[in-house]
């Protein structure tokens, strides 16, 4: 089928605030530019009619149109040329990359002298008024959060929006928030928790502890669920959608199940492993709507055969091609950082060594090339670097295999006895045998974290969140371990990433991470 020429619509909001939270010397945001393509006959989710004027400050959510402009514009913006690169720090893509060199997960090609790959790889960041290494998603994350502070209020002012359309964008942007703080407060730690538009308010906030941006992003998920619809939506928010790229309620079940077995390693609290379970266990007891996919399929847009998909993000990009992901990952016959726009980063062998003989995730999710006599690993979860007619990948946010792992550790840290049963689930979507270890505590806490790792490899950070959450970090990476085989010096406090200078010395309240 004919694929329709691209169209773009740029919307301009002017706030009163900040484009950054903290950064007070502009004072202009540009929120949307949303590239519009139609693939196969079938309407994008982006595909919304262009307001005629730029729309400013409260005037974004006097119609449902413009409203709904604003949400989509920021997932066009996650999935896009600029916001959706792999390969450039900062960006919701780029987790899968830069702390999966932080991490053991990654290895940075020798010889290769990217000064940003290099720091995040060697454990080496650094934050000063000229250098912003590991800075980058603190500045990229927080001027998201301002979009979704803005959308709140204004849709909470509104009074002339479709109720049902209402309901949905204020759920969207909760969510949508607390996404963004869910991995800045993992990559940085304490954190300044903005909660509205207001500069006067950001420009002077202290950082928050860890427990209290939880229990934020805790509300906001659990109003998320009250707000949005079961059913995937279009552009318009009145019908439904035959992909899963809009946040539905089954995406903040999916992220709060993540979020409270988090909140649950940082506090001890077993009720948070009880809520975890719980979410976890609406999502995996759903086969209407999800189930195991097949490794092949398990990268797909949900509409070509992916029933695991729970939440993934729409390519929206003027040559169309699948993934960020696959460009940067999938290594030419040359080798790592040769040819196209592969980074140069690849599977390292800690990783490669854990799978297990017979595993089939290392047959169909990694690739490999024999380059100078020596065979590399890649991610290959994704599949098609090229462009195409038909884009058959959506980069996958959420899916169900990592649910039954969060339920998996969820029922090991309260000693209930069916722990196995869903580690084995996903064992035996892999080829394996059921797990056959110990079945304390510790031995299937262990046993899920290797699971984890195996399964999870290249998907947005999750092996070094885990290193982090779990304890594992200083004894993975310290004396004898990672750090030091990557070439550079392990210090504890490098598990969290320095702030931005900038906002440092515009915030007086505002302290460095230890160590930077």
């Amino acid at each position: 089928m004919k694929r329709n020429n691209l169209k773009q619509m740029i919307f301009t909001r002017h706030f009163a605030g900040k484009s950054s939270v903290f950064n007070g010397k502009l004072t202009i945001m540009i929120l949307i530019c949303t590239y519009i393509l139609t693939c196969n006959g079938c309407k994008k989710l982006t595909d919304v009619n262009p307001p005629t004027t730029s729309i400013t400050g409260a005037s974004a959510y006097t119609s449902d149109a413009t409203a709904a402009a604003v949400m989509t514009g920021l997932y066009t913006n996650l999935s896009g040329s600029a916001g959706g690169n792999t390969s450039t720090a900062g960006t919701v893509a780029s987790l899968s990359l830069f702390p999966g060199m932080s991490s053991d997960e990654l290895t940075y090609k020798a010889g290769l002298k990217n000064t940003t790959a290099l720091a995040y790889y060697t454990n080496s960041l650094l934050s000063s008024a000229s250098i912003r290494f590991g800075t980058e998603y603190w500045i990229k994350l927080y001027p998201y959060i301002f979009t979704c502070n803005d959308a709140i209020t204004g849709l909470n002012a509104s009074t002339t929006l479709t109720p049902a359309v209402k309901q949905q964008l204020l759920g969207e942007a909760k969510y949508m928030r607390a996404f963004f703080y869910f991995y800045l407060v993992n990559l940085y730690g304490d954190l300044p928790l903005a909660l509205t538009n207001d500069y006067k308010i950001n420009d002077v906030l202290a950082r928050s502890p860890k427990t209290v941006v939880y229990q934020q992003i805790i509300t906001d998920l659990k109003d998320a669920q009250n707000l949005l619809s079961k059913t995937y939506l279009d552009a318009s928010l009145s019908a439904a959608y035959p992909e899963r790229v809009r946040p539905t309620y089954w995406a903040a079940t999916a992220l709060l199940s993540r979020v409270y077995l988090f909140n649950g390693n940082l506090t001890g609290d077993n009720s948070n492993y009880t809520n975890s379970e719980t979410q976890a266990s609406s999502l995996i007891g759903n086969t209407s709507l999800f189930n195991l996919s097949p490794l092949t399929n398990t990268f797909l847009r949900f509409s070509l055969g992916n029933n695991e998909a729970i939440w993934q993000l729409q390519p929206v990009t003027s040559n169309p091609y699948n993934t960020y992901d696959a460009r940067v990952f999938i290594a030419p016959a040359t080798g790592p950082g040769t040819g196209g726009i592969n980074y140069g980063a690849y599977l390292s062998n800690y990783l490669v060594s854990s799978f297990e003989a017979g595993d089939n995730r290392k047959t169909v999710w990694t690739g490999k090339v024999t380059a100078g006599g020596i065979t590399y690993y890649f991610p290959f979860k994704y599949k098609v670097a090229s462009t195409v007619t038909t884009v058959s990948e959506f980069p996958t946010l959420l899916r169900l295999g990592e649910q039954y792992l969060i339920r998996a550790e969820a029922r090991a840290q309260l000693g209930e006895n069916n722990a196995q049963d869903d580690l084995n689930a996903i064992r035996t979507r892999a080829g394996l045998p059921n797990y056959a270890g110990a079945i304390d505590k510790a031995s299937l806490l262990a046993a899920i974290l290797h699971e984890r790792q195996v399964e999870l490899f290249a998907e947005l950070g999750q092996r070094w969140l885990d290193l982090k959450r779990t304890g594992s970090v200083d004894v993975v990476m310290g004396t004898g371990g990672v750090c030091a085989a990557k070439g550079g010096t392990w210090v504890s406090g490098k598990q969290l990433y320095p702030i931005f200078f900038n906002d440092l010395q515009d915030d007086a309240n505002l302290v460095q991470n230890p160590g930077y």
